[in-house]
């Protein structure tokens, strides 16, 4: 199903980015919608795809996460079956936050966490053994972050 978006409508994903928890009402009152316009107008957005999820933004560091890793990953081969065992494997690493797929010097690139030097090694450690056809790691690891935004620019 697609959809054409007004100026309400990005007014409304805008809001959405910035806090989901809202009721409608008060959601409507924000975009200058009645709380069932705005029902409406939420519902179809979520049926044409625009939205696609909701979820909560969990504090890294208070939950014991204390280091950010960019992993430059490259691959013995870059066959479509290379590919597909990679990206497959990779889905059950759960502190691989994101895996991307790249055009240029890296095939992947990671964003991993871990709570200490220790959980990097043992995370580096299962990249390389359970990951297929990996031939390189490059591990970067983040100061700091300096900017991280979660929604798009409506």
């Amino acid at each position: 199903m697609s959809l054409q978006i007004d100026h309400t409508d990005r007014k409304l994903l805008r809001e959405l980015q910035q806090d989901s928890r809202r009721s409608v009402q008060v959601l409507g009152e924000a975009v200058g919608l009645s709380a069932s316009a705005c029902h409406r107008r939420v519902k179809a957005l979520e049926e044409a795809g625009l939205i696609s999820g909701y979820s909560a933004q969990l504090d890294a560091a208070r939950l014991g996460y204390t280091m950010q890793f960019f992993i430059e990953v490259g691959l013995t081969s870059q066959s479509e079956a290379a590919l597909e065992a990679f990206e497959a494997a990779v889905q059950g690493i759960p502190e691989v936050l994101e895996c991307h797929l790249m055009a240029g010097h890296s095939d992947y690139i990671l964003r991993a966490i871990c709570r200490d030097h220790e959980d990097f090694e043992r995370l580096h450690r299962r990249l390389s053994a359970r990951l297929p056809g990996v031939a390189r790691l490059h591990s970067n690891l983040s100061i700091r972050t300096v900017k991280m935004r979660t929604g798009l620019p409506i």
